[in-house]
């Protein structure tokens, strides 16, 4: 009896990491979102609540730690139910760092404003940030329901990430060579579209967590690591 209820307390206790993951991933999505539409609309006052909610993520991963090393200590798990521990850590740590990305994106929503660009740009950053989040959604997905056969296409999505974000790197690159008054704003929107790519980088770290605590081995080391950025070499339009 004891035993079944040892058991039923830790399988409580491991039930709360994932719902506390959970909570963390659709916050890390809000705020990404939320940057995204403060930097397109110009509305410094929901860059600020972005910059503001980062809060709620950093304490949440610390108590995911600290929670995750009680448990460790209480019970000495070993094999799945360790990886399922350990695992928390590292997703907790990612979306954390998310938040801090969606965070960095906010903070520069008033100084592209006061040089207004033209919506063609924002509309690359936009499309960029909606397959970051979808890849986002969809490892969140994975972590839930345990579904590693979609883990192939989280990881190919992040190659369509990293092109996507080459060529608006080019494109806003050429744009500052047509016009130097354009310099300023434009490296505060390839910062914003870099830490939109390095949350594709996140998520596609998290689809490969979720991989190891399903199956207890690593996904192959295949997929590239960066963008094509630092090849591109950008020539004024004529």
């Amino acid at each position: 009896m004891q035993t079944q209820h040892t058991m039923r307390s830790f399988d409580d206790e491991l039930k709360y990491l994932a719902d506390q993951i959970a909570a963390m991933g659709g916050y890390a999505e809000r705020m990404v979102a939320e940057s995204i539409e403060a930097l397109i609309q110009s509305d410094a006052g929901l860059a600020r609540k972005v910059v503001a909610d980062d809060v709620f993520l950093d304490e949440k991963e610390r108590e995911i730690g600290e929670r995750s090393v009680i448990i460790i200590g209480r019970r000495q798990p070993v094999a799945d139910d360790l990886r399922e521990i350990v695992g928390a850590i590292r997703i907790s740590s990612d979306l954390e760092r998310i938040g801090d990305l969606g965070k960095n994106i906010a903070k520069r929503v008033v100084a592209v404003t006061e040089g207004r660009q033209p919506m063609r740009l924002f509309r690359g950053l936009e499309a960029l940030a909606d397959l970051a989040l979808t890849q986002l959604k969809e490892v969140l997905d994975v972590y839930a329901s345990r579904s590693i056969e979609r883990i192939g296409f989280v990881r190919d999505r992040d190659e369509e990430i990293d092109a996507m974000y080459t060529s608006l790197f080019r494109e806003l690159l050429t744009y500052m060579m047509e016009d130097p008054r354009n310099i300023t704003a434009c490296t505060h929107l390839l910062f914003c579209a870099k830490n939109i790519e390095r949350i594709g980088d996140h998520a596609t770290n998290i689809a490969e967590t979720v991989h190891h605590i399903v199956t207890g081995r690593q996904l192959p080391l295949e997929r590239p690591k960066e963008d094509e950025s630092h090849r591109v070499v950008a020539t004024p339009a004529k």
